[in-house]
């Protein structure tokens, strides 16, 4: 687990990874991994389809399928790693959002959140005492429609 070359950016590495989870391709899947992953999860159980998919418990999960409608680089401390944050819809109930902790090109940490709406604060940058720096923020194609819980994470 978590031997992957160094020269992709983070956001290569995520895009990596779901192109692997879509062709089924266990083996590269895993190379992008780091051992030992921490995995935190925030939504109905039902919708646990990654877990499902990396651990390979179930094979309904291999039905459901990621494919990110934005994957974006945030955090970046150069030489230490960074996060990407992806989303995207599966059908039109289920929302999710995905952030992944990277280091030396190895996926670290993974947070999962269905239906919710995130913002991604940077803690290290400067704030201003009426502002708070969002270095992400979710964008439902379709807000009016439907409400969903609001989360902060903080990186």
């Amino acid at each position: 687990m978590g031997k992957h070359a160094p020269c992709k950016s983070n956001r290569e590495v995520v895009e990596s990874l779901y192109a692997s989870l879509a062709r089924g391709n266990a083996a590269a899947v895993t190379a992008l991994l780091a051992a030992d992953v921490d995995w935190w999860f925030h939504g109905p159980r039902r919708c646990q389809h990654m877990r499902r998919l990396l651990t390979g418990e179930s094979a309904a999960a291999a039905a459901f399928r990621f494919s990110p409608a934005r994957v974006a680089e945030v955090g970046v401390v150069s030489g230490e790693g960074g996060w990407v944050v992806a989303e995207g819809w599966a059908g039109e109930h289920e929302y999710w959002v995905h952030a992944w902790c990277l280091r030396d090109g190895v996926i670290t940490s993974f947070r999962e959140y269905f239906n919710t709406s995130v913002t991604v604060r940077e803690l290290s940058l400067p704030a201003k005492e009426d502002v708070v720096w969002a270095v992400w923020e979710s964008q439902s194609p379709n807000p009016k429609a439907r409400s969903m819980p609001g989360l902060v994470l903080a990186i």
